[in-house]
Formats: C-alpha cells, structure tokens, sequence
C-alpha cells in the first residue's frame, strides 16, 4: 500500500451517492418496460454496480462477469480476458454492462462483442468515471458518473494493486 502518499479526493462520498441517484432515475425512464439485464463486470464495478441497482425503480436482472486486463498495473495491457461468463441467457433482452471506469475502452470493446455473439436485444454502457483522453477505440459510455482527466484514480470499488476497493469515495495520490 502507498501509506506515504497524500491523498486528494475527487468525489466525495455524497457527490458519488448524488450523481448514482441521478443515473438510475435516468435508467429507468430509459427501460421502462423493457426486459433489463445489468452485467457488473468484476471486480472493479461491483460496488458502483451495486449502488446502481438499488436506484432503479423497474425489475431488473444482475448478473456478473469477470474480466481481466490490468493486472497490478496502473495501466490497461490491451489484452482481455473473460475469466468467468454470464450464467444469465441474454437473448433478446436489453442489457446494460456496467463497469467502474472506461479508460483505454479495450475491455469494453471486448465484452460488447463477446455480448453481442449471445443476441441481446440491446446493449449499453454505464461507467462510474469516464477518461475519454485515454480512449483507444471507438466506443463511448451510454451513461458516465463522472468525466475525469488523465489521472490515476482510487477508492469506490477501483484498486491499487490489492487494495483501497472499499474506500467509499474517489481519490488520487498526490
């Protein structure tokens, strides 16, 4: 863990809780009657996944893969892999992929077409934090908590190596 480092936080937890409030209204106005399949991609989404479905107002199925990209390191490798599938059939039904941070876009690009060969009737993204400066493919995040810059983030569910996953707000080091 870097205990030497300062912290300064981004998002506090308030601001997080507010802008998650605001996104599951949002969602669901947008699904409304519609068959809705959230996919949490692990491990980094499942606190803002979790957030996020108890906002929704409409019924809705969870379901959760594992994908790996990282590592340890502080940035995407530009491999993915799908470690665990989803057990949910996704045919003809809206699914909606929801992930801590879209950066790179590489691991979404990689479960969208994964996803797509499986028939959904629609797919979307929702992305806690969004660093379009860092896009490497030409896809973009459907619904963002927050835009952020090119800056290496922690806490709400993001890790540093094994660590700070369960810190309740978004900070960096400073």
């Amino acid at each position: 863990m870097e205990s030497n480092k300062r912290q300064k936080t981004l998002f506090s937890r308030e601001e997080i809780a507010e802008r998650v409030r605001e996104l599951g209204i949002e969602i669901s106005k947008d699904y409304k009657e519609k068959d809705l399949v959230v996919v949490s991609l692990l491990r980094g989404s499942f606190v803002f996944t979790s957030d996020l479905v108890r906002e929704l107002s409409i019924p809705v199925e969870v379901d959760f893969m594992t994908t790996s990209s990282y590592g340890h390191s502080e940035e995407s490798s530009g491999l993915v892999d799908i470690v665990h599938d989803l057990r949910t059939d996704i045919e003809g039904k809206d699914v909606l992929i929801v992930d801590d941070i879209m950066d790179s876009g590489f691991t979404l690009e990689n479960v969208v077409k994964h996803l797509e060969k499986k028939s959904p009737k629609s797919i979307k993204i929702s992305v806690m934090l969004d660093k379009p400066s860092r896009r490497k493919v030409n896809l973009s995040p459907d619904y963002v908590g927050f835009a952020i810059p090119d800056v290496f983030i922690v806490g709400y569910g993001l890790n540093y190596g094994d660590f700070y996953r369960n810190i309740p707000y978004i900070f960096t080091f400073e």
